[in-house]
């Protein structure tokens, strides 16, 4: 094992690197769009609603593998080249909002109803007591099933394995095939995942525990 891991280990790093990078460009742009679309699904102006919950039915009933493809072979034919790193990044990111979406929105829709009601009795505006009085709220609320999501997230990126993108699971692959060598070169490759989903595990953790107590 530490052989492979000495003769190979400008290979590994670069391509934990990858990962790492890939995994942190889907976890904020998840983010961002799954709470977009978490907040058109709520929203009282229908057609606004209708788009929301259209994309992520449509989004998280499609296999992430199809939504990548769709970036690497058809967006390149018919749009603009894209790298694979790019295409992967992007439908990890999609993919993985929808998720994020649905997660967002049960835990608005846990606050009570009361929450909103009293913030438009004293003069805000629905943006204004949904960002100050029933998102902080419901943030606490996600924060577990948010931690499975990003976990999911970062094991989800080996995608990038179909479509070169140069990750942990592409440069394992080639690793194997020319040592022969399967069970120790993934189980090297099983540890560098941990390296990044063990963290954020303990770091969500360590979230949900202040928040509750805050």
């Amino acid at each position: 094992m530490l052989s492979i891991v000495s003769s190979n280990w400008g290979t590994l790093v670069s391509a934990f690197l990858v990962t790492l990078e890939c995994s942190i460009l889907g976890l904020i742009g998840s983010c961002v769009l799954g709470t977009a679309f978490a907040l058109m699904e709520i929203s009282p102006i229908k057609w606004v609603n209708a788009i929301g919950r259209i994309y992520v039915e449509v989004v998280r009933n499609i296999p992430l593998l199809v939504i990548t493809m769709i970036f690497y072979v058809v967006i390149p034919k018919y749009v603009l080249p894209i790298s694979g790193f790019a295409a992967g990044t992007i439908g990890l990111t999609i993919y993985t909002s929808a998720f994020i979406a649905e997660t967002v929105r049960a835990g608005i829709e846990a606050i009570s109803t009361g929450q909103m009601e009293g913030a438009r009795s004293v003069g805000l505006t629905y943006f204004q007591a949904m960002t100050h009085i029933i998102f902080p709220q419901a943030i606490k609320v996600t924060i577990p099933p948010l931690g499975n999501q990003f976990i999911n997230l970062v094991k989800n990126s080996s995608v990038l394995a179909f479509v070169s993108g140069f990750d942990l699971m592409y440069q394992g692959k080639l690793i194997a095939a020319a040592t022969l060598d399967t069970f120790q070169t993934y189980f090297i490759v099983g540890i560098f995942y941990l390296i990044i989903t063990m963290p954020l595990s303990y770091l969500m953790r360590y979230l949900e525990k202040r928040w509750q107590t805050a």
